[in-house]
């Protein structure tokens, strides 16, 4: 090779270093814009377009459809075993989940949703005073173990590093102005958000129903615990609105609050809403659950509450979160199942 070759060799090694280092600095420049998927922040993803819900493969709902076809109620146990299988939240209460244990609970449940790759919907219910202005699941903790109770929750889905979403206390703000416990409320979920937060959780925030708190009042309290810490709101939990309804309220909420996200529970809303919110007749279920990917705030549809399940001991009713089997059969019936 003679000179004049050396040369031009060397000029094209130094031009494809160049061109090289101007790909890498835009990569890099792009990486630091975009940020790295696995490692963005939980609260600026739809975790629901990302995997499939996951469904407790125990749950009461199952349970209890074998109870029928034990009972010799095979069609009946036919329709609460589609039910089943359609995810729903899973509710953590400190009744059934107390300190100590919750925590072992949460880091065994998302071992197995993270083997499958799938999300779970937590669903956190302790609130001290909490149901008091329904009174039928009136329980909770005491005011000072209420954050170390979420703590054990959190620091369980950071450890195991897994994806999860949490709605935060059903009906705890929408209530509070009836209930007088505003200051208290707004100050123990601001301390539930800052947890959640800090561990990275996807976390929603109850926020009533379209009938109940309007959006004004609703969107100070939110702001006030904090919401634009966390992915956004959800709406119509364990209730029967419609969707129409749910929407409107949910982009006024949204849009008051500078564009934060949704989540809507439509588990029970077929037939919408009466003046009766416990166990009413005449209710159907909802569509099916999924995420929705329309270019809004709203991340998905739900049933958040698993609709076989009591909303207390009314009209002819178990228990507040035990199943009500005729209730659970008519819900589905009503719906054409």
């Amino acid at each position: 090779m003679g000179r004049g070759e050396h040369g031009i060799v060397k000029v094209l090694l130094a031009a494809g270093v160049a061109v090289a280092l101007v790909v890498v600095g835009v990569l890099l420049a792009r990486a630091q814009e975009w940020g790295p998927f696995e490692e963005a922040d939980p609260q600026a993803r739809n975790v629901f377009a990302e995997r499939a819900q996951y469904v407790d493969p125990l749950n009461r709902t199952r349970r209890a459809a074998d109870q029928l076809r034990a009972d010799g109620r095979a069609d009946d146990a036919d329709l609460l075993m589609r039910m089943a299988a359609v995810p729903s939240g899973i509710w953590l209460t400190p009744e059934q989940f107390p300190r100590g244990t919750v925590g072992e609970y949460v880091a065994d449940l998302v071992a197995t949703t993270e083997d499958r790759d799938d999300v779970p919907l937590l669903v956190l219910y302790g609130i001290p005073g909490r149901d008091c202005s329904g009174g039928f699941s009136a329980g909770g903790l005491e005011e000072e173990s209420y954050r170390p109770w979420v703590q054990e929750v959190a620091d369980a889905l950071a450890a195991a590093d897994a994806t999860a979403a949490v709605v935060v206390e059903p009906d705890a703000l929408a209530s509070a102005p009836e209930c007088d416990v505003v200051d208290q409320r707004v100050r123990l979920l601001g301390e539930a958000v800052d947890v959640l937060a800090t561990a990275g959780v996807t976390t929603y925030v109850d926020a009533g129903h379209s009938d109940w708190v309007a959006v004004r009042p609703m969107a100070r309290m939110l702001r006030d615990v904090g919401i634009d810490r966390v992915r956004g709101f959800s709406t119509n939990v364990s209730n029967y609105q419609t969707d129409a309804d749910e929407l409107v309220f949910a982009e006024r909420l949204s849009a008051a609050l500078g564009g934060t996200h949704w989540i809507t529970d439509r588990g029970r809303n077929g037939n919408g809403a009466t003046e009766v919110w416990c166990n009413p007749d005449g209710r159907a279920l909802g569509k099916l659950p999924g995420y929705v990917a329309d270019g809004s705030g709203l991340d998905a549809y739900l049933w958040v509450k698993p609709p076989a399940e009591s909303d207390g001991t009314c009209n002819q009713g178990p228990p507040a979160g035990e199943v009500y089997l005729d209730m659970a059969v008519d819900l589905a019936r009503a719906a054409g199942w």
